[in-house]
């Protein structure tokens, strides 16, 4: 699969997570005004199966307190603080499902890189269910919105139930088999992280006809050396110091 648009060179990771709140509705706005197109963001079940946008398995760091997204109902998650712990301006913000993401970028503008992130045992399930909502109300008026993984069961499943939606690949260290990985999920992109990367590989992979997205760049001058060498985007917790100076 090749991608059916350009991606910006600039995405906000898990909205602007160096400015606000990761993950949140607050935090989705402060990457629109800071001036991105598109955000990053992750999305995990409930206990009841709804698809929430929350980045760690347990709620500690961000919600106020203990427990685990995949063993709290979606009421008992929405009623945790996710804002307070960034900042008192934030408080009371909270973690949103995906159904009120999806709603937000569609308010605000904003095109996605929806990574499913499973709970253990959860893939299928995870990716079938993030998938039911974004192909029932994801407006026409964005670009589709690209599915990333680490999960290639993750993967697999959004290639059975969405295959009209670009799917991408997300490695801590390239493992030797991307290229197969990447030909047999048929992605059309590849996820790096910064952390060791080697530019030999975004070059390959860019010469296969792979869109190539690096995680997650806050410096300035790593990002331009990056996109320099043929990244199509940078994946940043600090979209404005990275627009402002690249």
């Amino acid at each position: 699969m090749r991608l059916p648009y350009t991606l910006p060179k600039v995405i906000g990771h898990r909205g602007a997570a160096g400015r606000a709140p990761e993950n949140t509705l607050a935090g989705f706005a402060e990457a629109a005004r800071l001036g991105v197109t598109w955000v990053e963001f992750d999305v995990m079940l409930s206990a009841d199966g709804v698809p929430v946008v929350h980045h760690d398995h347990d709620l500690a760091r961000t919600a106020g307190g203990p427990g685990r997204v995949a063993e709290l109902s979606y009421a008992e998650i929405a009623e945790r603080d996710a804002g307070s712990w960034f900042g008192p301006a934030f408080t009371g913000e909270r973690v949103p499902s995906l159904e009120a993401v999806v709603k937000e970028l569609a308010r605000l503008g904003l095109g996605a890189n929806v990574e499913i992130k499973p709970a253990p045992g959860l893939a299928t399930q995870t990716a079938v269910s993030a998938l039911s909502v974004l192909r029932a109300d994801w407006p026409d008026s964005l670009d589709p919105p690209l599915i990333s993984s680490f999960n290639r069961e993750a993967l697999a499943a959004a290639q059975d139930c969405a295959p009209e939606l670009p799917r991408g690949l997300l490695i801590e260290r390239v493992p030797e088999d991307w290229r197969d990985a990447l030909a047999r999920l048929d992605c059309a992109t590849l996820h790096p992280s910064r952390k060791g990367l080697d530019l030999a590989v975004v070059d390959e992979a860019k010469a296969a006809g792979f869109g190539v997205a690096v995680y997650t760049v806050n410096d300035p001058e790593e990002a331009r050396h990056l996109l320099g060498a043929g990244v199509d985007a940078v994946i940043t917790d600090l979209p404005d110091d990275i627009l402002e100076r690249i």
